[in-house]
């Protein structure tokens, strides 16, 4: 006699700001499940009959053009409280192929919203299960998304200081993306920032239960998880190569030149006296004048550093150069620069700078 299969299961637990027979009805309404049942940056088509013993499916499509759909069948409904139904994969890419699992959901009305309690039972190993924990947390972000008053922005938080450029890159992103965000005002190596940045750096991104940290993946996680459309990531891979290595550049050198060695002196004047230190300072200037020379003629080629659209490159220089242009020198530099002055009075223009003003917000 073969002794019982080992199974495994996930348990998860969200509260949402919205009553619970409207959280109720996002499980066993189509049109709503078609919004939140499916991960960050994927789309999803979803058809229902919500009896006992009638079925669902939901077909999720990727931006590659990939499939995964899933199906099954509702054991009990019990309106607004619980619901259980039947979870298996579909087709040649199925994670498990022919496993049926559990799905068993309790809904409880706490304090203005619903508790709502997810047990996914019936995975045949850890990894699977495991697999399924970021997928679910993906999706209840989305089912937040959707039902919460605050939108997007009860679900993402934005950790940092508004001073700083990093953080003004991450906002605009979510701006340029018409993303709704929480900004939590915090500074480097918090106890707030070191929870969700091992390094303690800002900024750091919280998506429900997903972090994100370092600047460049915040970017990316917020073009690939919102909208139809990549905005920051160009199409060509010449340009893609472009901007790639201003990203780079503008980590490694610009920034270490023109904010920590330039800006910040003026800023936070260490010298004797509580003057700039001046040594630094021109230091600096004469590694800024080369620095500015190359993106000058990076603007003179292409209305972007990378091309003719709005990249990451543009989105992490604009800020330090907002900053640099206040200064003496760095105005003097770049008012000899016309095509770096063009793109930068463009870039002012957009909404998305001048909501990330850290002067006004």
């Amino acid at each position: 006699m073969n002794a019982p299969r080992e199974t495994f299961e996930l348990t998860m637990s969200r509260f949402i700001r919205a009553p619970r027979e409207k959280v109720f009805d996002a499980f066993v309404t189509s049109s709503l499940m078609a919004v939140w049942q499916c991960p960050r940056g994927m789309r999803a088509e979803a058809s229902t009959d919500a009896r006992v013993g009638g079925t669902y499916r939901v077909e999720m499509h990727a931006r590659d053009g990939s499939r995964f759909a899933v199906g099954g069948r509702y054991i009990e409904i019990k309106r607004p409280e619980r619901l259980v139904y039947t979870w298996q994969w579909e087709g040649d890419n199925s994670p498990m192929p022919d496993v049926d699992t559990l799905i068993e959901v309790d809904f409880a009305s706490r304090d203005g919203g619903t508790e709502l309690r997810m047990r996914h039972s019936g995975f045949p190993s850890a990894a699977l299960r495991d697999a399924h924990t970021h997928g679910w947390g993906g999706c209840f972000n989305k089912l937040t998304d959707l039902l919460d008053p605050r939108g997007t922005a009860a679900t993402l938080t934005l950790l940092g200081d508004a001073r700083s450029t990093y953080v003004r890159t991450a906002r605009m992103a979510l701006a340029e993306k018409g993303v709704a965000y929480t900004l939590q005002p915090c500074v480097p190596h918090s106890p707030e920032l070191l929870a969700v940045h091992p390094f303690g750096r800002m900024p750091a991104l919280k998506d429900g239960d997903t972090t994100v940290w370092e600047t460049a993946a915040i970017v990316k996680y917020i073009d690939e998880s919102f909208g139809d459309k990549l905005l920051f990531t160009p199409a060509r891979i010449s340009e893609r190569v472009a901007c790639e290595q201003w990203v780079s550049a503008i980590n490694s050198y610009c920034y270490d030149t023109m904010v920590r060695r330039y800006v910040l002196q003026y800023v936070f004047p260490k010298a004797e006296g509580g003057q700039p230190d001046r040594a630094v300072i021109d230091k600096a200037v004469s590694e800024m004048a080369m620095q500015l020379q190359l993106l000058e003629r990076a603007y003179e080629r292409s209305p972007f550093l990378a091309g003719s659209t709005l990249t990451l490159a543009d989105l992490l220089i604009a800020p330090i150069l907002a900053y640099v242009e206040k200064m003496p020198e760095g105005q003097q530099l770049l008012s000899d620069m016309p095509h770096t002055g063009r793109t930068q009075a463009a870039l002012r223009e957009r909404p998305s700078f001048a909501a990330t003003d850290p002067q006004t917000h």
